[in-house]
């Protein structure tokens, strides 16, 4: 293993040595500003037949190289994908030759030269000219192998890019399926807003937040856990339909369907109710799919799922009967409901009732069967505290969570627009605040003070963008669509 570093040390220190000649012979690559290429290498690959013999110019890093005495092949990559390089020593001049040849994996380099075809077929460029651009003084992971450590894969995310080229693609999709949504929104009148990242109060959701201190105000401030509250704000004050696409961020666990920040869209429309959003939220992600990746039929993880509209609608009790045996529309009573949970293995917490047994019932037994695209709705009100109830059973709220793969990939909900039963929930989590529940919401007076003012019936939904890009790509782990993931940091040592 020492020998190994030792010869990486010894090969970083010859890249210092040639930048350290170049600058003595006036040729430092860093003074270089720009470099006016023509054509990308998939422009120059698709238009063949009118570039043949063309003089083009190409710019990007080097990734292979082969000599053969005095004629060289190697292989440029831009942000479009590789075209092959072809020397010859007679075209360059032979000081310039060995200039080339003295080139470095990694070095970012232009190239101009004539379009042409080798005699096995491959389409290059022949180079008059070759200029270096930048002088990559660190080693690229060996060719044949790549960078196989998931983990540094996340902490280089720029070197990823280089040596896996397919990950590019992933992001270039998710641009895709972000901009769809967007388009999809801006087309039936809701407007783009931005609301507040720093908070006063952590709200709109059930969540840790990260804390934060303003000097100035001396006061502790909040990175938002949800824009909904701002958001209604909005619809108060008389907009009629709005959307917000942004990060969010969330003091919780990391695994491969949590970061510490996200990215999630909520909107809201007047006059609407869950039903006309949950209309609206499977041709959101229909038209995302369609827009991307052409299909409505996607491929995650060997599991085929269709996207196609209408997604099955199941009630929160239903499905606990169908994959569980409970009827809970028979059990009335908060003990006889703890006494099943018990039954069925659950741990039961003390302040525990009817309603957060139903929601744990749900999340133990019925969340693994719902691998197709399914609408669950009618949650308890103990778990929504800012859903309006359910005028049939006022137990229940007129709410949904969409689910894809056993994943929630959206929430939504006829919003609570009763100014007093908005407050009186409000104080019941700041009382399970107060008896531990770091994640219960806090009481905010401004926002029921909106309420007062008027919110008309309103309907509100949430997206989990990482999560829903995750299935459209096919990627295992949020890390994976995500460009520059949360990372503990590592020591100079490590």
């Amino acid at each position: 293993m020492a020998g190994t570093e030792e010869n990486l040390n010894e090969m970083l220190k010859i890249r210092r040595e040639k930048l350290q000649e170049l600058i003595e012979n006036g040729e430092n690559p860093f003074l270089i500003e720009k470099y006016g290429y023509t054509h990308h290498s998939n422009t120059i690959k698709d238009s063949y037949e009118k570039l043949e013999e063309k003089t083009v110019s190409v710019a990007g890093r080097l990734t292979s190289k082969r000599g053969h005495g005095k004629v060289s092949f190697m292989d440029l990559q831009d942000s479009k994908g590789k075209i092959q390089i072809f020397v010859k020593m007679n075209a360059v001049g032979e000081e310039e030759y060995e200039k080339i040849k003295a080139l470095d994996l990694g070095d970012i380099i232009g190239v101009k030269g004539e379009v042409f075809k080798t005699r096995t077929g491959e389409i290059s460029i022949r180079a008059k000219e070759i200029i270096l651009l930048t002088k990559s003084l660190q080693i690229l992971p060996e060719k044949f192998h790549g960078l196989k450590d998931q983990d540094l894969r996340y902490r280089q995310r720029y070197v990823d890019l280089i040596v896996n080229p397919e990950v590019k693609e992933t992001f270039v999709l998710r641009s895709k399926i972000i901009k769809a949504i967007r388009q999809y929104l801006d087309e039936r009148d809701f407007l783009e807003v931005e609301t507040p990242i720093l908070n006063t109060i952590a709200g709109g959701a059930t969540a840790r937040p990260f804390i934060t201190h303003h000097n100035t105000l001396d006061i502790d401030m909040y990175l938002r856990i949800a824009n909904e509250l701002y958001l209604k704000r909005l619809i108060v004050g008389g907009f009629e339909k709005v959307y917000e696409m942004g990060r969010m961020f969330r003091n919780e666990g990391m695994d491969n369907r949590h970061n510490p920040e996200y990215t999630s869209i909520e909107l809201y429309q007047a006059f609407a109710d869950y039903n006309d959003i949950m209309v609206l939220t499977e041709e959101i992600v229909a038209y995302a799919a369609e827009k991307a990746l052409g299909t409505t039929k996607v491929n995650y993880q060997n599991k085929e799922i269709d996207l196609t509209p209408p997604w099955k609608r199941l009630s929160m009790i239903d499905a606990i009967q169908e994959y569980s045996g409970v009827d809970f529309n028979t059990i009335d009573s908060d003990e006889e409901a703890i006494e099943i949970a018990k039954a069925k293995g659950l741990e039961v917490e003390p302040g525990m009732n009817r309603g957060h047994i139903i929601n744990e019932m749900f999340e133990e037994f019925c969340e693994e069967h719902l691998i197709q695209p399914t609408f669950i709705t009618h949650h308890p009100v103990e778990v929504s505290p800012l859903a309006k109830r359910n005028p049939d059973d006022p137990r229940l709220t007129n709410r949904f969570e969409a689910f894809i793969n056993t994943w929630e990939i959206a929430n939504a909900f006829s919003e609570l627009n009763d100014p007093i039963d908005q407050k009186e929930r409000f104080l019941e989590q700041v009382k399970q605040r107060e008896a531990g529940d770091s994640e219960a919401h806090m009481m905010d007076t401004d926002f029921v003070n909106a309420l007062e003012v008027g919110l008309p019936p309103t309907g509100g939904l949430g997206i989990g963008i990482d999560r829903l890009i995750m299935i459209l790509t096919d990627q295992p782990s949020i890390r994976d669509v995500i460009l520059f993931p949360t990372m503990k940091p590592i020591t100079e040592d490590e």
